[in-house]
């Protein structure tokens, strides 16, 4: 039994195809994406990727909080630029940034390594739970699509390690504008935005789309794609969303990207 029709085919007479699903696109995603991760096979997949990112973090914190603490603290007393804005604080008789240290490394630390763990647990998603999405979505909403990608896996691993370094290393370079605290919300949320967006949108169309097809589709469904990753970044700032996040955002991109690939492939046959 099918969940929706099978959106691959041919859409009836000559009604024209639009090039961007826009924002309907984008809340048929959401609301398809709900209803899958029901699934009893979703509900387990989405244990996997949890329990890296958790295993992840107690190791992290085990192993890397010491050592990261006592660095941050050679920073924080040895830098110029901290006493100068420490000196500024206590002139305006503000609290002093060296008298607050004892609570300041410590956060600082869990702000630095937990989202480590968590880009770990959305590439773990990406490369090993997305095929299972995939699988699942394959055999009822999208069964009549035909897959068609090359090296899928490759693809995928290769977007992972790129996107996580790339997320990580952006998130430590700008970790100086939390101590602006409503710059450190925009730069979660944007960091986030990408991390969801990069990493998602390849892996929900590798197997089934050409490289042609997929080159499209990412130009065509960009703002559609970020936009997603937006709506991810924004839910991922609750910290329960993090035990599904992983899975859902799989689910949400999946059905956005595969729709989005049989509507092309209706418009090119419509057009043949």
């Amino acid at each position: 039994m099918r969940e929706f029709p099978p959106v691959a085919a041919p859409i009836p007479g000559n009604a024209p195809v639009s090039n961007s699903l826009g924002l309907d696109g984008v809340t048929q995603a959401f609301g398809r994406a709900v209803k899958s991760q029901l699934h009893p096979r979703m509900l387990f997949a989405m244990l996997l990727p949890f329990l890296i990112m958790f295993v992840g973090a107690i190791v992290l914190l085990l192993v890397a909080l010491g050592p990261l603490t006592t660095w941050l603290d050679q920073q924080l007393t040895e830098s110029a630029l901290v006493l100068q804005a420490d000196q500024w604080l206590v002139s305006l008789g503000l609290f002093s940034l060296l008298s607050l240290k004892v609570w300041i490394l410590p956060i600082t630390s869990v702000v630095i390594l937990l989202p480590v763990s968590g880009i770990l647990g959305l590439a773990v998603a990406a490369v090993c739970v997305m095929p299972i999405v995939i699988s699942h979505l394959s055999s009822t909403t999208y069964a009549g699509l035909r897959r068609e990608g090359r090296n899928s896996f490759v693809v995928s691993l290769w977007n992972a390690v790129w996107v996580s370094i790339l997320f990580t290393l952006g998130w430590l370079v700008t970790l100086p504008l939390w101590l602006v605290p409503p710059l450190g919300l925009f730069v979660s949320v944007f960091w986030w935005t990408f991390a969801f967006s990069r990493m998602m949108r390849i892996d929900a169309i590798v197997e089934h789309a050409s490289p042609a097809e997929r080159k499209l589709l990412l130009e065509r469904h960009g703002t559609a794609f970020w936009m997603i990753g937006l709506i991810c970044a924004l839910i991922n700032l609750i910290p329960p969303a993090w035990i599904f996040l992983p899975v859902f955002s799989g689910l949400v991109y999946t059905h956005f990207g595969l729709g989005a690939l049989a509507r092309l492939r209706a418009q090119q046959h419509g057009s043949a």
